[in-house]
């Protein structure tokens, strides 16, 4: 899947997310993006790092200890 396989997909949702509030205003749509991408993209990165957090954080540009509190927080650890 390349990069703009993905940023289809989101477009895609987020066209899907609007049309489905039919007229309703949206709240926390930023929070809301980066919460449910945010916890497969770390799944997946852990599993292809073997679950070692170095390289997972080296992998995603992050801190390791970042990388540990944003495990914590998708309860992930």
């Amino acid at each position: 899947m390349s990069k703009n396989n993905i940023e289809e997909c989101v477009r895609e949702s987020l066209q899907s997310y609007f049309r489905d509030l039919d007229g309703e205003a949206p709240d926390g749509v930023y929070e809301m993006v980066i919460r449910l991408v945010e916890k497969p993209l770390l799944e997946v990165v852990m599993t292809q790092a073997n679950e070692n957090q170095s390289r997972a954080a080296e992998w995603l540009g992050l801190n390791r200890n970042t990388l540990r509190k944003k495990l914590v927080e998708h309860k992930l650890l």
